[in-house]
């Protein structure tokens, strides 16, 4: 037997059968290295020992990263944050970015959407992923010398999936965990018995659910007076409305900090930010729009990191509201859409074309074999003419005003009149577009044809969930299928490859069919540096600044 096969059969005696079937997967050839990663860190394996069994079939590493000097001031430009900072109802990025700093997660995604683990050494599910089980590190200290326990993560989860508390994270929890699933094994073990088997729950408890920081189980909601945690940075002093500092933790339980201190300054809109990047007042932003993207790409003193990103505009067609009642309405309007002129033009090539589903092509899972939906307006006029519509309709686009938005509302007013329908734009600030985000009191949620904006997800679960199965909170399209939403609840409980990617199949195909929304394009996400700026890791999450050096 060669000696890689006999290291990977030692490896396997201690693998459960899922895990097992990861690597099934990488030797027959249908994963390479980074989904066998991605896949097997979510299970709770080791990213050394994946890499391990990686490199024994011949797939090598990539280079570590040269590690920068320690010291000096970095000083970051982010938005004024939306109110009161408090991670249980926080929901804009001035405010998380500065919680990333001093508070942490069970676990952070990596730039190839692995899992690392953090305030959790490793996690494991149980058979049907029902149960997951994590081991908490130990020697963890709060900034205020409390000890880390199992007791503050059921505090955190408790108050985050509590459905009569204010909690921002019941998007992600709503029928995932409830209040009492989190529990106390021992000290450093924690149980989350969910309502539903998951197969890919650790991003539930990741940075890709902002809200989820550790807190105290003490916490009282007092947030921003210590910004308590138990991260590479404590809080030296933070004014509301005009900035925060932070300096290292010298206690921290892992690698100490590069940077003495972090400054934040906030700004009220994008410009002013720049300028201030562009004049040398601070080294980094926070992520960019598109449509601003050229003032600082051709700066010699810039660089734009561009990372992957599944974030994206879903246009939105009542499925319960005439005309869009008829499915092949709905289609004739996907298929007048001018996808390349998207991409190449709104984002100047800065994007990955979408096939009207939540699986951007950065999802491992993403089958893509299925056939790319392109303009034909030829199809689409006989779909219209067949529903009925052979002189088109007139309809009121509502959207907001962020970003790329309004300039795609724009082009699919062009677009759309190319088969007849009338489109007439309503572009509204988003405390108005969004109102209460609750059905009845929201343009969002209840104009018939909308266009609204999704933040980056390691995996497309909430994405399926939140605004596409019946009873949704964010089915801005109500779209009511019941096949729908059992191959969703299939894709979600699967915990191997084979099954997800069956599903995630099932599931392109049946929205292409069924088009309640139109997912165009999926923009990469732009975080402005100053040259002498490295060590920001590339992920979309947000800033994690205790490994960057600035160098004079």
């Amino acid at each position: 037997m060669p000696k890689h096969f006999r290291t990977i059969d030692a490896a396997r005696k201690t693998l459960s059968a899922i895990e097992n079937s990861a690597i099934d997967e990488l030797l027959a050839g249908r994963i390479g290295r980074r989904e066998f990663l991605r896949h097997g860190s979510m299970l709770g394996l080791s990213l050394p020992f994946l890499g391990g069994i990686a490199s024994a079939i011949g797939l090598g590493a990539t280079q570590a990263r040269a590690e920068g000097k320690p010291g000096g001031t970095v000083r970051a430009g982010v938005a004024v944050p939306g109110g009161a900072i408090d991670p249980v109802t926080f929901y804009d990025s001035g405010s998380y970015q500065l919680a990333f700093q001093t508070s942490e997660f069970l676990c952070v995604t990596q730039p190839d959407l692995t899992l690392k683990p953090a305030l959790a050494e490793s996690w494991s599910p149980n058979a049907d992923g029902s149960v997951w089980t994590f081991k908490l590190r130990k020697g963890v200290k709060f900034h205020n010398g409390e000890d880390f326990k199992a007791d503050d993560v059921v505090a955190t989860f408790d108050r985050l999936a509590d459905p009569s508390g204010p909690s921002n994270a019941l998007s992600v929890f709503k029928g995932l965990l409830s209040k009492g699933g989190t529990r106390k094994v021992d000290d450093h073990t924690v149980e989350f018995h969910l309502d539903a088997p998951n197969g890919s729950f650790p991003y539930s408890v990741s940075i890709d659910n902002y809200n989820a920081v550790i807190l105290p189980a003490s916490y009282k909601g007092d947030y921003e007076k210590t910004f308590e945690g138990t991260g590479p940075f404590r809080l030296e002093s933070y004014t509301p409305k005009v900035g925060a500092s932070f300096v290292r933790n010298p206690d921290y339980w892992g690698e100490k900090a590069l940077p003495d201190r972090l400054e934040f300054k906030f700004y009220a809109d994008v410009q002013p930010r720049i300028l201030a990047l562009q004049a040398g007042e601070v080294d980094v932003l926070d992520a960019i729009p598109l449509d601003v993207s050229q003032v600082v790409l051709g700066n010699p003193d810039i660089t734009v990191l561009r990372v992957a990103s599944t974030a994206h505009r879903q246009l939105h067609m009542r499925c319960d509201m005439a005309p869009f009642t008829d499915k092949r309405v709905r289609q004739a309007l996907a298929l007048c859409i001018d996808r390349s002129q998207l991409v190449d033009g709104l984002c100047r090539g800065m994007a990955a074309t979408g096939n009207d589903s939540p699986f951007a092509p950065a999802f491992p899972v993403t089958d893509k074999s299925v056939p790319q939906r392109n303009k034909d307006i030829a199809k689409a006029k006989q779909l219209m003419e067949a529903a009925g519509l052979a002189n088109g309709f007139d309809m009121t686009l509502t959207t907001l005003r962020y970003s790329d938005i309004p300039g795609y509302a724009q082009l699919f007013q062009n677009f759309a009149k190319e088969i007849g329908a009338r489109i007439s734009l309503n572009i509204e600030d988003q405390d108005k577009y969004y109102g209460k985000a609750v059905f009845g009191q929201s343009d969002w949620l209840d104009s018939p044809l909308g266009i609204t904006d999704y933040a980056h997800r390691s995996v497309p679960n909430v994405f399926l969930k939140s605004p596409l199965v019946s009873d949704g909170p964010w089915n801005a399209a109500h779209f009511k299928n019941p096949t729908y939403d059992g191959i969703v609840n299939s894709y979600l409980k699967a915990l191997d490859l084979d099954s997800q990617r069956k599903a995630a199949s099932d599931i392109q195909k049946l929205l292409l069919d069924e088009t309640p929304v139109i997912f165009s394009y999926f923009p990469d996400l732009l975080v402005p540096v100053r040259k002498n700026v490295s060590g920001l890791p590339p992920i979309a999450a947000g800033l994690l600044l205790d490994r960057v050096s600035v160098t004079s």
